[in-house]
């Protein structure tokens, strides 16, 4: 591709999102939920109407995450909030059992965990691009549950910096997320690119920040709380675009390793 057409021509340094982007974090989240009731049976209850009752409960506490005293909490360890969610599921099934709830929380943490794996295409693409570009992660979530992601899926020497919202007590789309990327790097914001599925808080949060941006759309980024057939995250009609909207990570190789 001549480099005139190549929007990344000037990218000196990539970073990446984690769940949903390097890995299947809501694939694991539906075999981990789906396991978890498998093996801990709840008294009157099917692990189909587990999962729905677990599914009604997120829709309902997620929204109130950060309006809320949990959010402090969230940011440290992602079991308070995972435990409550679980408390909310029972609750919605008519059930009142604290230990049971904390039973199903652990149960979760370890069969997601156990079920995350990274997408066929990411380490060669990361394998690709290290020693030509410095990498950076970035992601959101509770900083326990956040490096033990990264731990689980030997992505560790791959990164300088991770920046996760749990350790910086903020997330992405927040603009100083970004700011401290740069300086992290040494380079200037059209300089780097933003790698990334969510488009509210990945794409939109570095395109603010001037940033170069690749918009990762998959078939299976649709949450286990979702209802009905639901579909990814559909592509805008109006406004701004990302430089690129891509299915698979190796589409970037081309553009960042021309030649």
């Amino acid at each position: 591709m001549p480099e005139s057409n190549n929007p990344f021509a000037e990218v000196k340094a990539v970073f990446f999102d984690l769940d949903d982007t390097l890995c299947g974090y809501w694939n694991a989240s539906k075999k981990g939920l789906r396991e978890t009731f498998d093996a801990n049976s709840v008294p009157g209850k099917t692990t189909d109407e587990m999962v729905k009752h677990w599914a009604v409960a997120f829709r309902k506490f997620s929204p109130t995450l950060k309006k809320t005293g949990y959010y402090a909490q969230y940011l440290v360890s992602g079991e308070v909030t995972r435990t409550q969610q679980m408390r909310l599921t029972l609750a919605e099934a008519g059930i009142e059992d604290e230990s049971l709830a904390v039973a199903l929380s652990e149960a979760y943490m370890r069969r997601r965990d156990a079920n995350l794996a990274l997408f066929e295409e990411s380490l060669p693409v990361l394998e690709a691009l290290k020693g030509t570009y410095p990498m950076g992660l970035i992601t959101n979530g509770p900083a326990d549950i956040q490096r033990q992601e990264v731990g689980t899926l030997k992505l560790a020497s791959y990164f300088n910096p991770v920046l996760i919202e749990g350790e910086l007590g903020f997330g992405k789309p927040v603009p100083e997320v970004f700011r401290r990327a740069e300086a992290a790097v040494g380079f200037e914001p059209h300089q780097i690119l933003m790698v990334g599925n969510s488009l509210h808080h990945d794409i939109f949060g570095a395109m603010d920040a001037g940033w170069r941006t690749a918009w990762v759309r998959r078939d299976s980024d649709v949450p286990p709380s979702a209802e009905g057939d639901a579909v990814p995250e559909p592509i805008p009609t109006e406004g701004p675009l990302p430089d690129m909207i891509i299915e698979s990570l190796d589409e970037l190789l081309p553009l960042l390793l021309p030649g």
